[in-house]
């Protein structure tokens, strides 16, 4: 597999909604101009991409002050290339983008929840939220 890895790289909404579909994230993914809003507000993307055919393999997605803390808002890799490690450079660059001094904090999906603690997150039990209307 032949891949390279783009900070602040924005994917079109279309190649973002094809990468949630087929990772199984739970997204606005019918409605692109939503996707293609959470794409331009996010302040650090790190992408994955397929060298070959310039495809969108994978996204980590986040919100950050760079001072001290990291809302990774979306982690997704396509699942033909999960297992690969991926995901988890996807975090590292993001840790590695943010500094020593950022908490990087996530929501897990339930289907992934056993993959962070694998990878060194610890669960907290301490988060509220308030949910969105649509």
């Amino acid at each position: 597999m032949s891949l390279h890895y783009e900070t602040d790289r924005i994917p079109s909404p279309e190649a973002v909604a094809a990468l949630y579909d087929a990772a199984g994230l739970r997204r606005p993914t019918q409605d692109l101009e939503r996707i293609g809003r959470m794409m331009t507000h996010a302040n650090l993307i790190i992408t994955a991409w397929d060298t070959e055919t310039d495809t969108l393999l994978g996204i980590a997605r986040s919100l950050t002050d760079f001072s001290y803390v990291c809302y990774l808002a979306d982690l997704a890799v396509h699942p033909d290339y999960q297992k690969n490690g991926i995901g988890r450079e996807l975090i590292r660059r993001t840790q590695e983008v943010c500094g020593d001094e950022v908490m990087v904090l996530l929501l897990a999906a339930p289907a992934a929840a056993e993959y962070y603690p694998h990878i060194g997150f610890t669960k907290v039990e301490n988060g509220w939220f308030v949910a969105r209307v649509r």
